[in-house]
């Protein structure tokens, strides 16, 4: 609960953030402009975003007749969160990774690289499958689609502002002036990134937290995000680097930091993260029904041909 408190809080922050920017560079219109903003593109992306991110990614649905015991696994682990079968896709990217999306549990979607199916175990899948899909159940989804459009409408917002130079919507001066105005357009889109990534780290402790109670062992998930964030060196995402919006959405961040990402990382330590799995209480002996065993030293699908890895 103490998530999901921090969670709303952020939220409100977020959202009065956006309001004040508003207010601030266009009076009681400009606030009334900054609502209808918000509206607008929160109600967007709350039908569309799902598919603009898979599509943004090329991520090809995949079928219990194309990929039997990936899709079975999928299945299993849905059950066990009592969650309905998600759309299962693969994206064919070397970098290992993966991400969910949907604005509902039943309209989700959870998404794999062949990287992650190549060089991992089956035991290893599970775990990072489980992540998504307690993000599916907690509905984080759809609240790190609210907050990204939030960011983004107040990036457009502070651009506006600079439109309007340093008056209001009214013709009004604006009381922070021509440079007051400058300065919302460089600190509003800063301080709307910093509760966006203070929303992601919270919401991917709680699917961590969750995702291991799904799969029924915290040491696959640990395993997992240590092989992710190993096998990510040296692997670059370029859809992810040409969308970086996105980044927030994959259980390890797929920048390669070349840039400026890393003062801006919307993920927390992976080693925070592990650390924090294999400190919960061993649970009991995890049931493997429908998770066939696979050699611990060579992913479930390695060998099977770059074309169908999941088969």
């Amino acid at each position: 609960m103490h998530g999901y408190a921090r969670t709303a809080i952020l939220l409100a922050g977020m959202t009065a953030l956006f309001v004040g920017i508003g207010y601030a560079i266009g009076g009681q219109q400009g606030m009334l402009i900054a609502f209808l903003i918000a509206c607008g593109t929160n109600l967007w992306a709350f039908w569309n975003s799902d598919r603009v991110v898979l599509s943004m990614h090329n991520a090809q649905p995949v079928d219990r007749a194309a990929a039997p015991r990936l899709y079975g696994m999928v299945e299993t682990l849905a059950a066990r969160a009592g969650l309905p079968m998600p759309t299962l896709y693969v994206i064919d990217e070397d970098q290992p990774n993966a991400f969910a999306t949907g604005r509902s549990p039943e309209r989700g979607a959870v998404a794999l690289n062949t990287g992650l199916l190549d060089l991992m175990s089956e035991e290893e899948v599970a775990g990072v499958v489980a992540h998504e899909l307690a993000h599916i159940r907690n509905r984080d989804t759809l609240i790190m689609t609210v907050t990204a459009t939030l960011a983004g409408a107040i990036g457009m917002l502070a651009q506006f502002g600079f439109l309007f130079g340093g008056r209001s919507a009214d013709g009004r001066q604006n009381p922070f002036g021509p440079i007051g105005v400058i300065l919302l357009m460089i600190v509003g889109p800063i301080a709307a990134m910093l509760v966006q990534m203070a929303i992601s780290r919270t919401r991917e402790y709680e699917a961590d937290r969750l995702g291991a109670e799904i799969c029924g062992d915290p040491a696959w998930l640990a395993s997992g995000l240590q092989r992710l964030e190993s096998y990510k060196l040296g692997r670059v995402n370029a859809t992810a680097e040409a969308h970086p919006a996105s980044a927030h959405m994959f259980i390890i961040n797929p920048l390669s930091g070349m840039r400026l990402d890393s003062l801006f990382a919307t993920h927390p330590p992976t080693e925070e993260r592990i650390r924090r799995l294999l400190a919960m209480a061993p649970p009991r002996r995890p049931d493997r029904s429908g998770l066939a065993r696979a050699p611990a030293s060579a992913g479930p699908w390695a060998g099977v041909g770059r074309r169908n890895p999941w088969a």
